[in-house]
């Protein structure tokens, strides 16, 4: 029996809800699903902290209760989101939350607002008769990765906290089920403005947008065109997030614009996955049969999506459709060149240069030219290219056994040692550059498929708890953590990855 908890002990969650003072029409209010016997496996320390919540009660029978969505903590107003979307650049008029209900807003102790969401927390009127559940494999991958990508310093959404609910759903198979408690800055997507878009909404449209400018975008609310200068904001931060994911080879999987987030986040972790090999062309997600997502496609994608951004928004630019169409083209046509910006800024660092040449450019595709055709592990080559000219001899060592597999890689390595040497002249400073651009652990796909595998099976979260705590410092070489930073065997490579709904 559900219940709604005006006294507090656990969590003491204090919530100052926005999006709930929007029309009805954003939304459908309804509360989470009850679940069977909830069981808190892992409450994310640090982010309780921030948020101002007591991880410890958090951790506790109550918690569970509270993060599975059994009990409604007091200043809560749960509802699911509505919104549209291109999947795989075909239209869908109207999606939304079919699994997830916002619990509310909490502003955190670094005066920062949050979404507080449950993910798995039942049926809402947008499932499309889904059940409205997620597995537990599904829930840990979330976890796992959405706390990886924070650790490497990539704008995402987090988790709280995973939740076991006791119950089993039916997928191919049964599966336990599970809640997974998911932060985000925001959950408007690029597909709430088509929601309202397409329903020639302008009220709705206008409404969505100064609550957006209002709450993300202080700054420019009292500007001249600040719809406009919305639409940059927008473009800037997606093409900044795409160029982290194709600096570290993460590979979204399902860029559809309802998994687009207008703050430029990270958002709806499902098949994704990192590269081992460098393949440009590689795909991981199982339902992406044509590689629309490819690891090479995502900045091309990207540009897409804020090109339908751009579109839902004409209808509140001032000065005649034709004029609104050119200033909106001009500020999307930006988004190439800023992508190529912070693109090579990222790649610079990752090859620990420190002066800006035009031939900055050819050196890194030269490099990522000589990986794809060697079929060389992204991530270890960066790591064994921070080391080769480094002060530790066995790791030198290594790094130049690495690079001797080929004459072509000998040839740029002379190239960039060159290089080195003109940046930096005499001075080591450049270990400490691409020593915080290359990491050394991620999350490898075979080891978060390890940990999945036990949990499901096993009802054993070792390999969860162990995982998640080595990619906590993504940066730091730990000797007794070695295989994590080793990519797969070929037995161990995982060839596909699964939305899990």
């Amino acid at each position: 029996m559900r219940k709604n908890i005006d006294e507090l002990d656990a969590g003491k969650f204090t919530f100052d809800n926005t999006f709930a003072r929007l029309p009805e029409r954003f939304y459908t209010r309804l509360a989470p699903t009850p679940v069977s016997s909830p069981k808190v496996i892992k409450v994310n320390e640090q982010l309780a902290e921030i948020l101002g919540l007591d991880p410890e009660a958090l951790g506790g029978r109550v918690g569970a209760n509270i993060l599975s969505g059994n009990c409604v903590p007091k200043g809560s107003e749960p509802l699911a989101m509505v919104y549209a979307g291109h999947q795989f650049g075909g239209w869908v008029p109207q999606l939304g939350d079919g699994r997830a209900i916002l619990l509310g807003e909490i502003v955190g102790r670094d005066d920062v607002r949050r979404d507080i969401q449950l993910k798995g927390a039942g049926p809402t009127p947008y499932s499309r008769s889904g059940d409205g559940r997620a597995a537990l494999g599904p829930v840990l991958r979330e976890y796992i990765l959405s706390e990886a990508m924070w650790r490497l310093g990539i704008a995402t959404t987090r988790s709280l906290a995973a939740v076991d609910t006791g119950d089993t759903i039916l997928r191919e198979e049964e599966l336990p089920g599970a809640i997974v408690v998911r932060v985000a800055e925001s959950h408007i997507r690029v597909g709430t403005f088509q929601f309202f878009s397409s329903r020639s909404d302008i009220v709705g449209l206008k409404a969505l947008a100064d609550y957006v400018i209002e709450r993300h975008f202080p700054s420019i609310d009292n500007v001249d065109g600040k719809y406009e200068a919305l639409l940059e904001e927008v473009v800037k931060r997606q093409a900044s997030l795409i160029a982290h994911w194709q600096l570290i080879g993460f590979i979204h999987g399902v860029m559809n614009t309802d998994n687009t987030s207008v703050v430029g986040e990270t958002i709806d972790y499902g098949p994704c996955a990192f590269m081992d090999s460098y393949d440009p062309k590689k795909v991981f997600s199982s339902i992406d049969q044509f590689g629309r997502y490819a690891y090479s496609n995502q900045p091309g994608i990207g540009y897409w999506n804020i090109g339908c951004f751009g579109q839902t928004l004409l209808p509140l630019i001032e000065g005649g459709k034709k004029s609104a169409l050119d200033r909106v083209q001009k500020i999307v046509a930006k988004y190439p060149e800023l992508f190529r910006e912070a693109y090579l800024v990222g790649f610079r660092k990752k090859l620990g240069l420190r002066k800006q040449l035009d031939a900055d450019e050819i050196l890194g595709q030269e490099l990522l030219q000589e990986m794809a055709a060697e079929g060389l592990d992204y991530t270890e080559t960066f790591r064994h290219l921070t080391s080769y000219h480094g002060s530790n001899g066995a790791r030198v060592a290594a790094a130049q056994h690495f690079f001797g597999v080929s004459k072509g890689l000998k040839d740029w390595i002379a190239r960039w040692s060159r290089r080195l040497e003109e940046d930096w002249v005499g001075s080591h400073g450049w270990e400490t550059v691409m020593g915080s651009a290359n990491p050394v652990y991620i999350p490898r796909n075979h080891l978060v498929e390890e940990a999945i595998k036990y949990a499901v099976s096993e009802n054993n979260y070792n390999y969860f708890h162990k995982l998640v705590g080595v990619l906590e410092n993504p940066y730091e070489e730990v000797m007794s953590s070695a295989k994590y930073g080793l990519p797969p065997e070929p037995h161990e490579e995982v060839k596909a990855t699964f939305c899990g709904t």
